[in-house]
């Protein structure tokens, strides 16, 4: 679908946003409000599928076909109804409104949601054009066939391609915004290319990258000054660094009950916070663990499954089960001193993007080293406390598939092991 209706001043420039995990949650759609009309066991499947895609043992066309199959013969009014129950990302609205004001053209391009939700969300934005996959339909009902350009590998480029085309725009005057590698085929038709809370591949291959509200998209796009400064980002994480830091404590309770009992704790714990999110997300909210979660959260987690505090937990207690003390010690020291730190300086203090990783500064990973250092000394001497730091706040900044709640603790803790 096109929506060719001019909006605007005119303008040369064109911005294009993926739709989920950009301006909606990511998996909203598909995984908490279809499910909503499927039974658990398809809720489950979904999730494995899900899976499967992000790992990249599924390509999504196949994917996203084996999830819609599963919709055949649900009335449509009722599958493309579900997406109004979908909060907006935080500074959306503002974002389409400040691009709108300054004369740009916007354009959505969806490969997992219908394109009438993509239109209908088009619309509420006032975006110049909208792009989703194509639902069959017979007798009001889906077949549960799915199809269009945007699910075919390389599809999108040749839907952004049509748009330029059409604009009579070349690449130096398209910009991107994107979360994940299957936007990767438009990445050489845009001269920005910013990756909004991206997967590991476009870490990397993104020109600009950033992990708050959609509206720190708009200072690399406009070439103005940032809206929120970095103190103002600082102090609303404050609850959630302190809680990352203080984990550290930890080590405490661990000395007088031992390893198992602390790590059986802790994933007994994680599972109640599992089922308080799911819960959460559909609009139930658990006592302690939802209020926890409202308070220490990012503004971008808060409508969809906030997965951090899982890895989190999971890589202490992994860390817990595998190493014997004192490695065990050093690993969650740098876990939560070095990983902790690094996010808190490098808010505050970081300029020097890690070419690697633009996602990362200089400042904040050296500030989590010296913190993770000294705090594993504690436990072992400088010369194995600075190789499993070393370990620790490398894999910290290289980007990787796998959370680094998770490698932080493995790296340092195995690093140590060999050397010990």
């Amino acid at each position: 679908m096109v929506n060719g209706k001019e909006t605007g001043q005119d303008t040369d420039s064109l911005v294009v946003f993926d739709v989920e995990g950009i301006l909606i949650p990511k998996n909203r759609y598909i995984l908490f409000e279809i499910s909503r009309k499927l039974g658990f066991l398809d809720f489950i499947r979904i999730i494995v599928l899900g899976l499967l895609y992000e790992t990249g043992l599924l390509p999504l066309e196949s994917a996203l076909s084996r999830i819609f199959v599963m919709l055949k013969g649900l009335k449509v009014e009722e599958v493309l109804e579900l997406h109004k129950r979908i909060p907006f990302m935080p500074g959306t609205e503002e974002v389409f409104r400040t691009l709108k004001e300054k004369g740009y053209k916007t354009a959505l391009i969806s490969s997992g949601l219908p394109t009438p939700v993509v239109e209908d969300l088009a619309a509420t934005l006032k975006a110049d054009y909208a792009y989703g996959l194509e639902l069959e339909i017979k007798d009001g009902k889906l077949t549960g066939a799915i199809g269009g350009d945007v699910l075919r590998s390389g599809g999108k480029a040749v839907v952004l391609q049509n748009i330029l085309e059409k604009q009579g725009l070349t690449v130096k005057d398209c910009v991107m915004v994107a979360d994940d590698r299957n936007n990767l085929s438009m990445f050489p038709l845009c001269r920005l290319r910013i990756g909004y809370n991206p997967d590991f591949v476009l870490t990397a291959k993104s020109d600009f990258v950033t992990r708050g509200e959609l509206t720190e998209v708009l200072p690399p796009i406009t070439e103005e000054k940032p809206p929120v400064s970095n103190y103002k980002k600082l102090r609303n994480r404050g609850l959630r660094e302190a809680i990352h830091m203080g984990s550290f404590l930890l080590i405490f309770p661990i000395h007088f009950l031992g390893n198992t009992i602390v790590a059986s704790l802790i994933l007994a714990l994680t599972v109640l916070y599992i089922i308080s999110e799911i819960a959460r997300v559909r609009g139930i909210n658990i006592p302690i663990f939802s209020s926890i979660t409202w308070r220490a959260a990012k503004k971008t987690e808060l409508y969809e499954f906030a997965t951090a505090p899982i890895h989190f937990a999971v890589g202490i207690a992994i860390s817990l089960l595998i190493f014997p003390v004192p490695i065990g010690y050093v690993a969650i020291t740098i876990l939560t001193l070095s990983d902790g730190c690094a996010h808190i300086f490098g808010m505050k203090y970081g300029k020097t993007r890690i070419p690697f990783n633009k996602g990362k500064n200089l400042e904040g990973t050296l500030s989590g080293f010296l913190f993770g250092f000294l705090g594993a000394m504690i436990f072992v001497d400088p010369i194995k406390a600075l190789l499993a730091t070393a370990a620790g706040m490398l894999v910290e900044a290289i980007p990787n598939p796998i959370n680094d709640n998770l490698t932080i603790p493995l790296a340092s803790g195995l690093a140590l092991a060999l050397i010990s």
